[in-house]
């Protein structure tokens, strides 16, 4: 295969909708992949992109989209054996070679290439990327279509990730504060990393598909202050002779007040990982960690490394997507993406081209 024409939904300045284009794709290099895109999911972060707030480190007009699943229809030489291969395309593709690639880190690697940030993403019925870490995906899917996979690169292992970072044991008290399309698959995890979890959010609606989904307890934060909420989660606690100690605290909604609250919920040995973003700047007393010999760690995407574990969990049923997610065509998505800013949204979107 020589060239692909493809179509793609471009940003062309924040604030304003988004245009259908086609555009080529030349052929791929010796470590390159072209992907036919089943399914693309609409992330938080595109609605940032969108809104101006982050900018996109390739110029506009630039096609969105980092939560991709496909089939590969053209490889190089170096990766032929990925012909007609189902996969996920990591939204964190690593070089593979830095220091922090070999230090295990290479979910930061700062040559990380960002579908949808770094070169034209998956709203588009094909992209072209570097094939050298895209996951492969098994015949089967279980109950799954190719198309409701496309979440797991970002919205399911990023949480995973986190899981993972915090080293969270059989046992544990897990407190997760939001639980729209990132907290609902960290509520997942933890159940099966055999945690009670506790999930705090500010909507009925989504607490209750938490406990759904494995939540053992949840808290509606909408009217509590820090002191009445960790007042709550103390009496929890005590009521159920739950741990007292070592809570893993994921902070997910990405909010000012979710990721002050998970600071204020820190105690002794407590682990906080921030897994949301938000622009906004909190001022918190830093010596509480010291106080608390707590640990506090950030996380970003997710490494390649882990999404196996993550597709296994999903297609043997371990992890849920079916219920939170919705589909739409791709030829809808200004729609959604303003359904989605004002919050109406109930799953995560996935665009079908």
């Amino acid at each position: 295969m020589s060239q692909v024409n493809a179509t793609g939904w471009f940003m062309s300045e924040p604030g304003k909708p988004l245009v259908k284009k086609e555009f080529t794709i030349d052929a791929p290099g010796a470590e390159e992949a072209i992907v036919k895109v089943a399914g693309c999911g609409l992330c938080h972060t595109d609605l940032t992109f969108l809104s101006g707030s982050v900018k996109t480190k390739y110029s506009q007009p630039l096609v969105l989209g980092h939560e991709i699943s496909g089939t590969v229809v053209a490889a190089g030489s170096a990766v032929s054996v990925l012909s007609g291969k189902k996969v996920i395309i990591p939204a964190v593709l690593p070089c593979g070679e830095c220091e922090l690639c070999r230090a295990g880190r290479d979910n930061i690697c700062q040559a990380q290439k960002m579908p949808g940030n770094d070169f034209h993403g998956g709203f588009a019925t094909h992209i072209k990327v570097p094939a050298r870490f895209l996951c492969e995906l098994p015949d089967a899917l279980g109950t799954y279509k190719l198309e409701d996979l496309s979440v797991i690169a970002d919205a399911v292992t990023t949480p995973y990730q986190s899981l993972v970072r915090s080293r969270l044991e059989k046992g544990d008290l897990a407190l997760v504060i939001g639980t729209g399309g990132i907290g609902i698959y960290m509520v997942q995890h933890a159940r099966n990393a055999g945690a009670i979890v506790i999930a705090i959010d500010v909507d009925d609606g989504k607490l209750e598909q938490a406990k759904k989904m494995g939540a053992t307890f949840v808290v509606n934060a909408r009217s509590l202050d820090q002191k009445a909420l960790k007042n709550q989660i103390r009496s929890i606690v005590a009521d159920n002779n739950l741990p007292k100690h070592k809570w893993k605290i994921f902070e997910t909604s990405g909010t000012a007040v979710g990721q002050d609250n998970a600071f204020n919920l820190m105690t002794f040995a407590s682990t906080v990982g921030m897994v949301g973003f938000t622009m906004d700047k909190l001022n918190v007393r830093l010596s509480n960690l010291m106080a608390f010999d707590a640990d506090l760690f950030g996380n970003w995407g997710c490494r390649p490394a882990l999404y196996a574990p993550v597709v296994k969990d999903v297609i043997a049923g371990r992890v849920n997507l079916q219920e939170n997610i919705e589909k739409f065509p791709l030829s809808e998505i200004n729609d959604v993406i303003e359904a989605s800013k004002s919050h109406k949204l109930k799953k995560r979107a996935i665009f079908v081209p």
